[in-house]
């Protein structure tokens, strides 16, 4: 019977206070949300909730059942906490009011 092929990827993930970069060998065909799963990092980090939580391989948005490839990187996104378009018009309007 054939061995199945393992695969080197690396899990990121950051929130204040915290950065976390963990070396995965997991099986090939592999899925991101498994490799998440099998690294622990949901028990170590109970605040994590992919159902809200974006996920990504070297910066680009992934769904979490997509297969790895060797080497990836899986990046898990923490939600915005201010929209950044509301926040720039608020630092826009500041200045304005500043310069008056």
């Amino acid at each position: 019977m054939a061995e199945q092929r393992r695969l080197q990827v690396q899990l990121c993930y950051a929130a204040p206070g915290l950065q976390v970069q963990k070396d995965l060998k997991v099986e090939e065909g592999c899925t991101i949300q498994q490799a998440i799963i099998a690294s622990g990092l949901l028990r170590e980090q109970p605040s994590i909730d992919l159902s809200v939580c974006k996920v990504g391989v070297f910066g680009k948005i992934k769904p979490l059942e997509a297969p790895l490839r060797e080497r990836d990187r899986i990046e898990i996104y923490r939600p915005l906490i201010a929209d950044p378009k509301e926040s720039r018009r608020r630092r826009v309007a500041h200045k304005e009011q500043a310069a008056r």
